[in-house]
């Protein structure tokens, strides 16, 4: 049951990337590469957020099935997250068609964000499996906290595009993530704590 589970939510993850690359193989038209990395960047933005709200949420609402689940089945929203962003990744290179126009973009913040973001979520991706889990030990939950400065990126990518003409759907998105991810931080090292008294002696 367990293996069936798994293999329906990967399914249901798929469906996107499916319908993405039907779109891509009927049109002939040539910006189509350029018109659907928008939905595999947003569908990867979404999909990390989700990943990345599991630990908060379960601070929040203790005891409820929901958290519990995103907790349970975050390693694959994850690493889903970053193969939308491959998908993004290529369809943007086969756009630009050209390595000298793909290097002058690095001079445009939301493509240098885009592209050290990117980056980090590589080797987190690479390493989201039970084998590298038990190899690293302790090492592998430090470098999985590199999603943070990572989902950074991506918001900085995903708002600075269009010289930051319209950021309000990129800070609309990640919300949620940014009120959690404050709670997270207040619950273990704001919040106040009860005062323990010391036992009375002889």
């Amino acid at each position: 049951m367990p293996r069936y589970a798994a293999f329906r939510l990967w399914f249901i993850l798929s469906l996107p990337a499916v319908l993405i690359a039907f779109k891509a193989g009927m049109s002939s038209d040539p910006q189509i590469f350029r018109a659907l990395a928008h939905p595999a960047a947003e569908f990867s933005a979404r999909l990390m957020i989700l990943a990345m709200m599991a630990t908060p949420l379960m601070l929040l609402f203790k005891g409820h099935e929901a958290p519990r689940w995103l907790c349970k089945n975050r390693r694959a929203l994850g690493v889903s997250a970053f193969l939308y962003a491959a998908i993004h990744v290529l369809f943007y290179l086969i756009d630009r068609a050209s390595w000298a126009v793909v290097t002058a973009d690095l001079s445009k913040t939301y493509i240098l964000a885009g592209w050290l973001g990117f980056a980090i979520l590589l080797p987190l991706a690479a390493t989201s499996c039970d084998y590298c889990v038990r190899r690293m030990g302790p090492r592998w939950k430090k470098l999985q906290r590199w999603a943070h400065p990572a989902a950074l990126l991506v918001l900085l990518h995903w708002a600075a595009i269009y010289d930051w003409a319209h950021p309000f759907e990129a800070f609309l998105h990640f919300t949620p993530l940014l009120f959690l991810q404050g709670h997270r931080i207040w619950y273990w090292y704001l919040r106040p704590r009860p005062v323990r008294r010391q036992s009375e002696g002889f």
